[in-house]
C-alpha cells in the first residue's frame, strides 16, 4: 500500500524542469514529467521527532536515490513530522517532496554542519575570512533538481546561529538553508522557509532557476538574514512568493571585488514578478553590493513592498568593478517604507587589502516606472561616485506620498538622468530631457525593449 502511495505521489507531484528558453524564464513551464521511482525517509530508518538526527537518513536515501539518474530520475518523499538534519546534499533528476506538516529541521549543533571552501568569486567567507559552512540543503553541479512540496517547511533554527553571529563567536561564515552550486534546471516551490541562518536559497553560477510559490520568512532582529540571492546566475525567475526578512528580502549579488571581476560570471536575464517583499533593516529590493561580475538584464513587475527600511535599492563601492546596467522596475506599491528608491555608491567593505581602488563600478540604464507610494519618509537616496557618476537614471508615473514631517524629500549627488510624471519633484540633475533616448520600457510581445 505504501508503495503504491508513493508512485502515485510520484506520478502527480514530481516536477522536472524542462522546456525551451523564453523572454524573462517565467514563462518557462515545468512540466509535470513523473518520476518513475519513489521512496520514504522512513525506509531508511529516519525518525520524525523532531529530536532524532537525520543526516545519514537523508544521505543514504539520496546515495540510493543517485542510482536512478540513467532511469528517468527519482522522488524522495518527507512525510508529516520534525525530521532533525544536519547539512546534506542532493543529486541530478531528484525531487524533493515535502508534505503538508512535514518540517525539515536545520540542526543547532555546528558539528553538524559541513566546513567548505568558500567561492571562488568571493575569495573568502562573507563574514569572516576563511573557510564557510556548507548550507543545510546543497546540490553541486546538478542537473534538473526540484525541491517541491504540499507547503511543507525548512526551518534552519537559526536563532542560535543569529546569536553566534552578534556576538562574534563564530570561526566561519554562517550556512544558508538552500545553496545550488554550478546547477542547471533548478526548481523550487510550494514550500516555507523560517529562520535561515543567513540567506534562505542561494543559486550561485547557475542557469535556468525557478523560484515560485514560497513563504519566506525570518524575524525582524535577525542579524542579516536574506530570502533569495540569485548570484552570478543567468535566466532565473522569482514569482509569486511572499517573503519577509530581518535584511534583505531579495538581493542579486554577482561576486566581491577582485575575486568577482576575475571569476568574471555576471547575473542576467532575471524576471520578478507579483512578489510581496518586507525587510526590516535592509532593502525589500536589493542590487549588490558585492555586484564585481555584473547585474543586467533584470525585469521586475508587480511588486509590493511593505514596512520596510528601504524600498528598493542600488549599492556599489570602489573596488568593485563591475556594472549593473539594463534594469527595468515597473509596477510596484510601496507602503511604510522609509526610503522609496537608493542608489549607494560607498556602501559595503572589501574582502581584503588586495583590491584594486581604482575599479570603478557602473551604474546605469535603470528605469523605474508605474510606482505608487504610501507614508514614505524620503523618496530617494542617489548618491554617485565622483570618479564614476550614475547616469541613465529613468523615472517615470511616480506618485510617492511623503510624511509631512520630512523636509528634503530627495538627496541626488554624481547622478544623471530623466523624469517624467514624477511626484514629488525629482532633484534638478534627474531632469535632463536629454537622457530620456537612454530610457527603456517594459519589453514588447516581440522580446525587445521599447524607448519611452
Amino acid at each position: 500500500m505504501q508503495v503504491a502511495l508513493l508512485l502515485l505521489l510520484a506520478l502527480c507531484n514530481a516536477i522536472r524542469v524542462n522546456g525551451e528558453e523564453s523572454n524573462g524564464h517565467c514563462d518557462l513551464k515545468s512540466t509535470l514529467d513523473s518520476r518513475p521511482h519513489s521512496v520514504s525517509i522512513l525506509e531508511f530508518g529516519a525518525v520524525g521527532d523532531g529530536k532524532t538526527l537525520n543526516t545519514i537518513a537523508f544521505q543514504n536515501a539520496i546515495f540510493y536515490l543517485k542510482s536512478f539518474a540513467d532511469k528517468g530520475g527519482a522522488q524522495l518523499y518527507v512525510p508529516p513530522g520534525r525530521w532533525l538534519t544536519g547539512s546534506f546534499s542532493l543529486t541530478s533528476h531528484l525531487t524533493l517532496f515535502l508534505e503538508k506538516g512535514a518540517v525539515i529541521l536545520g540542526s543547532q549543533d555546528p558539528s553538524h554542519w559541513d566546513i567548505v571552501e568558500p567561492l571562488p568569486s568571493y575569495g573568502r567567507g562573507t563574514e569572516l575570512p576563511g573557510k564557510r559552512y556548507r548550507s543545510l540543503i546543497n546540490g553541486y553541479m546538478l542537473n534538473d533538481v526540484v525541491i517541491t512540496g504540499d507547503n511543507g517547511t525548512i526551518d534552519g533554527q537559526g536563532s542560535v546561529w543569529w546569536e553566534w553571529f552578534t556576538s562574534h563567536s563564530l570561526n566561519y561564515t554562517r550556512p544558508h538553508l538552500v545553496e545550488f552550486v554550478s546547477s542547471e534546471y533548478v526548481l523550487v516551490s510550494n514550500i516555507t522557509f523560517l529562520n535561515a541562518p543567513a540567506y534562505n536559497i542561494h543559486p550561485v553560477y547557475c542557469s535556468n532557476v525557478h523560484i515560485h510559490d514560497i513563504s519566506v520568512y525570518a524575524p525582524p532582529g535577525s542579524p542579516y538574514t536574506i530570502g533569495i540571492v540569485p548570484d552570478s546566475s543567468d535566466k532565473v525567475c522569482i514569482e509569486d512568493c511572499s517573503i519577509s526578512m530581518g535584511h534583505d528580502a531579495i538581493a542579486l549579488k554577482s561576486g566581491w571585488d577582485e575575486y568577482g571581476i576575475a571569476y568574471g560570471r555576471p547575473t542576467t536575464n532575471v524576471h520578478i514578478r507579483r512578489v510581496q517583499l518586507q525587510s526590516s533593516s535592509g532593502s525589500s529590493l536589493a542590487f549588490g553590493s558585492e555586484m564585481s561580475g555584473g547585474i543586467s538584464d533584470v525585469q521586475v513587475q508587480q511588486l509590493h513592498l511593505y514596512d520596510s527600511l528601504t524600498g528598493i535599492e542600488f549599492r556599489t563601492t570602489k573596488g568593485r568593478g563591475g556594472y549593473i546596467n539594463e534594469i527595468i522596475i515597473s509596477d510596484v506599491n510601496m507602503l511604510n517604507v522609509e526610503t522609496a528608491l537608493s542608489a549607494i555608491g560607498n556602501c559595503g567593505s572589501h574582502p581584503d587589502d588586495k583590491f584594486d581602488p581604482d575599479a570603478l563600478p557602473v551604474l546605469e540604464k535603470i528605469t523605474l516606472q508605474n510606482i505608487v507610494g504610501t507614508n514614505i519618509n524620503m523618496a530617494a537616496n542617489f548618491i554617485g561616485i565622483q570618479e564614476s557618476p550614475f547616469t541613465s537614471i529613468c523615472l517615470s508615473n511616480i506618485s510617492l506620498s511623503i510624511d509631512s514631517a520630512s523636509s528634503d524629500s530627495w538627496q541626488c549627488s554624481y547622478v544623471s538622468g530623466f523624469s517624467e510624471s514624477v511626484f514629488p519633484k525629482p532633484c534638478p540633475e534627474l531632469e535632463n530631457f536629454n537622457a530620456s533616448s537612454s530610457c527603456f520600457s517594459l519589453p514588447k510581445p516581440n522580446g525587445r525593449a521599447a524607448i519611452l
